[in-house]
């Protein structure tokens, strides 16, 4: 029996991509005030960040029930017995933990094991990808866990937008603290470190944020796969996309948006490029 993949919505995998590779989202909640929506299914980008605009109350977001994470196993297990949940990283998250204590609450008997990505948006999505086509090949659920293991020190994120103040509200800052102090108008960089945001750098423009993410993707030897995620900002979005064709085959580009979970904890403007490759 094929091995069965799961993951949480923000991985940022397309529709597309999780249909075509079998891949089960589970998605996390954003509340608006008394009004809870699941990530992605009740809401989308878009309307998250016309919703944001206009809302007195912010945004606050949490995790999956553990009912949500044991009927998708359930539902899984009537087609295998074996599967392997991939989520955010569990420094960002709580997700890890119900993942995990869901096994507990399934009906039926199947293997199940959890493995904490120690990233986020498309970075894991990578993970989740490569462990959902190794699963295709008839990979056992033993090597599947051995092959996203070793993809997670391979996939790296940068991001840019116009403001740490969501991320310092929702507590998810870490170490980018120390970027909070500037008196100047700056579009901060960041990405995950051990599963926690880091500062990346800082630059005085729009455009200079831009050229940083270009370089980023310019300091790969050898590139497996890429994404460009945007929130609110598709221009940007493709513009970057142009440019970094010279480097990775346009076509090859994965076009995801950010979630409203990660748009909860960054406001609109994000753009964000992950890659899976080598330095």
């Amino acid at each position: 029996m094929t091995v069965k993949i799961v993951t949480d919505s923000v991985a940022d995998l397309p529709l597309e991509i999780a249909s075509e590779l079998g891949i089960t989202v589970i998605p996390l909640n954003v509340r608006f005030g008394t009004e809870v929506y699941r990530d992605g299914v009740d809401l989308t980008t878009e309307q998250f960040y016309e919703k944001l605009k206009y809302s007195k109350t912010l945004p606050v977001t949490s995790v999956p029930s553990p009912g949500s994470f044991a009927e998708a196993y359930d539902k899984l297990a009537k087609e295998t017995d074996e599967i392997l949940a991939i989520v955010v990283s569990a420094k960002l998250s709580g997700t890890y933990e119900v993942a995990l204590q869901s096994i507990g609450l399934m009906e039926r008997k199947c293997r199940v094991e959890v493995i904490d990505s120690q990233w986020a948006v498309m970075a894991e999505g990578f993970i989740v990808m490569k462990a959902a086509k190794a699963a295709q090949t008839g990979a056992s659920l033993d090597e599947v866990v051995d092959i996203a293991r070793k993809t997670i020190p391979s996939v790296d994120f940068r991001a840019a937008f116009d403001t740490l103040e969501y991320l310092k509200r929702g507590g998810r800052i870490g170490a980018a603290q120390a970027l909070l102090g500037s008196i100047l108008k700056i579009n901060p960089l960041i990405t995950l470190k051990d599963g926690v945001v880091e500062p990346a750098g800082r630059t005085r423009s729009r455009a200079k944020a831009i050229d940083h993410l270009y370089s980023f993707v310019m300091s790969f030897a050898h590139i497996e796969e890429m994404a460009i995620e945007d929130a609110a900002c598709p221009d940007d979005a493709e513009l970057l996309v142009e440019r970094l064709s010279s480097k990775f085959p346009k076509e090859r580009i994965y076009r995801s948006k950010t979630t409203p979970v990660i748009g909860t904890h960054t406001g609109p403007g994000l753009l964000l490029v992950a890659v899976f490759g080598d330095r």
